[in-house]
């Protein structure tokens, strides 16, 4: 067992800030695809596979190198709804997949 003051700096990992004209793409090596055996959607990568649901499927089929700010307005035409809140919850599943290393923003 240790005891004494830890002298490991710990910092808190902020998420980055994605801007309406950066431009999302998938990271290389990252595949999106129909999996075969089930049907579904999934993203492959070296490390595994990550089966997506409709909005993350919509999302990253739009992520060929447009900015972002086109792919929310794409989304919300699509979907008929409000573009403010649309454009939230689309940064916010683009900062998880970039976390991940499964998508390069540019």
């Amino acid at each position: 067992m240790f005891s004494g003051p830890c002298l490991t700096r710990f910092t808190m990992l902020m998420p980055t800030q994605i801007t309406d004209d950066a431009r999302p793409r998938l990271a290389s090596g990252v595949r999106l695809q129909i999996d075969s055996a089930t049907g579904k959607s999934v993203l492959l990568f070296p490390e595994g596979i990550v089966e997506l649901n409709e909005t993350a499927l919509d999302i990253l089929a739009r992520c060929d190198g447009r900015p972002l700010s086109d792919i929310a307005l794409g989304l919300a035409e699509d979907y008929e709804v409000d573009l403010a809140t649309l454009a939230v919850d689309v940064r916010e599943i683009l900062s998880d997949l970039q976390r991940r290393k499964l998508v390069e923003i540019s």
